[in-house]
């Protein structure tokens, strides 16, 4: 019996039950589950409530939007790195012709049309089978950083109301894979309020001086001044060098309350859409890995700049335990810049021209391959090896630009954006102890640069520097135990702090060459030209850059 039938005899049936005394009301029943096949107690349920009229059964209405439109939107979703349709369909207008300037899509009129009207809950539909779910968490490293907040100004979520491009969050996401132990690679990750134009920068390892350096990067590469710095309250970033830095350069530099990511929500959400989905959760350490980081995010910076929109919370309303969030239609980060007007007229052209010459397929293919280059540096927990491993196999896999379109050669002026007043590191105060106890300094601190006893480390320092120099991301602690292992009792436990100061210092005065290598190939900074990214890795014991161009 169909359910139209089942209805039917449904409407016919319930009167005479409801009427009826309770031993017909018992044969009523038996004759109505026997003929439709419903449970007792469910069927007892439909008879004694009013039933509706019968009515027609509606079926699944025609498809309206045919083959050619769903395997558009799928090559445009690809295309855009898989993005929600809701930052997808805005973005169709401006996705679309760069598609097929580049001969990817070949589209009629009506399908077209089709495409730029689809709503996004139809566009989610029509994608859902491909969707994926389910990623990883990695760890936090964050330590709280040394008694210098007090001259570091907090800044909560709810006080951004800037709309000038400039004022910029910051944070650190470490590649440490399943443990925090021993050196790993960091990423910088600085992303920008009002535009949410993103810059990473790979870091060997975490100190203030490799933050400094890549801060120093970043602002090179940004299209705007950097007006205004946030970061939480890691140790990497509230430290005295930091803050004389932002003071000469007349950046605002801010902070977060501890434990409250929400203040950081800009560059948090950045570091799982841009560098979790891009790198990943792995474990990767060591300078070759480092190298080949540093290319990827050459290649990611272009892609999630110029083809990754976003949508901005622009209102939320509570009504009882619901809230209602009031979106901003999806643009990315580089509409957003323009719409902005802060751009001079030479840098707005060079902007321009490097999108329409920017093909978004290409580039996303050369990413695709730069992440294999890099997820082959990855360290596994696995027992350590008797005799070294090379880490990736030689090859060369470059990112070449001029694969993705770039060709013209527009101007680019140079734009400086370092300020040029000096400012003074203040004294931190002394506060005063508990009870009646107090501190009191009557003259002012100096370095301490004497000793007051031998250093326990003279004969075998140029061994550390000789091991620093050929892996520079080792941490003090493994170098330590490692002399505790060659020379047996001669360096106690309550040394390791020591090595650790000598470490750091040296540290300061070595800085790799090849950090600003790169700078002078950047698309964004110099003239357009065809960079050549680099696939490092090591053959027989070598180490191999492979370079085309």
């Amino acid at each position: 019996m169909s359910f139209q039938s089942k209805r039917e005899l449904l409407a016919q049936t319930a009167p005479r039950y409801r009427e009826a005394s309770h031993a017909q009301k018992s044969l009523i029943l038996d004759e109505f589950s026997a003929a439709t096949g419903y449970a007792r107690k469910y069927a007892i349920r439909l008879l004694r409530r009013p039933v509706a009229p019968p009515f027609p059964i509606k079926r699944p209405r025609p498809p309206h939007y045919g083959k050619a439109v769903q395997e558009a939107l799928t090559t445009a979703w690809a295309a855009a790195n898989y993005i929600c349709a809701k930052r997808l369909i805005p973005f169709l207008p401006t996705l679309i012709p760069q598609l097929e300037r580049h001969g990817h899509l070949q589209l009629s009129d009506q399908v077209r049309a089709q495409l730029l009207a689809i709503s996004p809950a139809t566009a989610d539909r029509l994608l859902r089978a491909a969707r994926q779910a389910d990623r990883p968490a990695g760890k936090t490293t964050t330590q709280r950083g040394a008694l210098l907040k007090h001259q570091i100004p907090i800044r909560t979520f709810q006080d951004w109301n800037e709309t000038t491009p400039g004022f910029c969050e910051a944070d650190l996401v470490a590649h440490c894979g399943w443990s925090s132990e021993g050196s790993y690679l960091q990423t910088l990750v600085i992303t920008d309020i009002a535009t949410g134009w993103t810059e990473c920068q790979a870091l060997l390892h975490r100190s203030q001086q490799t933050v400094l350096q890549a801060l120093e990067r970043a602002r090179q590469l940004l299209p705007f001044p950097l007006l205004g710095f946030d970061t939480d309250n890691g140790k990497e970033f509230i430290n005295a060098e930091l803050l004389l830095y932002c003071e000469q350069a007349k950046i605002t530099f801010t902070r977060g309350r501890t434990a409250n990511k929400n203040d950081q929500c800009y560059v948090e959400q950045k570091n799982g859409a841009i560098v979790r989905q891009i790198v990943g959760y792995d474990r990767f350490e060591g300078e070759q890995a480092y190298r080949q980081l540093t290319e990827l995010y050459r290649a990611a910076r272009l892609y999630v700049n110029f083809f990754q929109p976003s949508m901005k919370l622009v209102s939320k309303q509570r009504d009882g335990a619901r809230v209602r969030r009031t979106y901003d239609q999806a643009q990315t980060p580089f509409q957003r810049l323009l719409a902005s007007n802060v751009l001079t007229a030479e840098r707005r052209m060079h902007l321009e021209t490097l999108f329409q010459s920017l093909d978004p397929v290409q580039l996303l293919r050369q990413l695709e391959t730069l992440q294999e280059a890099l997820w082959r540096h990855a360290v596994f927990r696995t027992p350590a090896p008797t005799s070294p491993t090379p880490l990736a196999p030689a090859g060369t896999v470059p990112f070449d630009a001029q694969q993705c379109g770039p060709t013209t050669n527009p101007t680019d002026p140079a734009v400086s954006r370092s300020g040029d007043a000096d400012a003074s590191a203040s004294a931190p105060a002394v506060a005063p102890g508990a009870g009646k106890r107090k501190y009191h300094r009557s003259k002012k601190s100096v370095p301490h640069t004497w000793r007051t006893r031998p250093d326990p480390f003279v004969d075998v320092w140029d061994e550390i520097c000789e091991r620093l120099s050929a892996t520079p991301e080792r941490t003090a602690k493994s170098l330590f135990v490692e002399l505790q292992q060659r020379y047996p009792g001669r360096f106690p436990d309550v040394q390791l702090r020591t090595l650790q100061r000598r470490i750091k210092a040296w540290r300061e005065k070595t800085i790799l060459a090849f950090d600003d290598q790169w700078l002078q190939q950047e698309v964004l900074i110099a003239p357009l030209r065809a960079p050549v990214l680099r696939v490092v890795g090591e053959h027989a014991g070598v180490l191999v850059e492979g370079v085309r161009g």
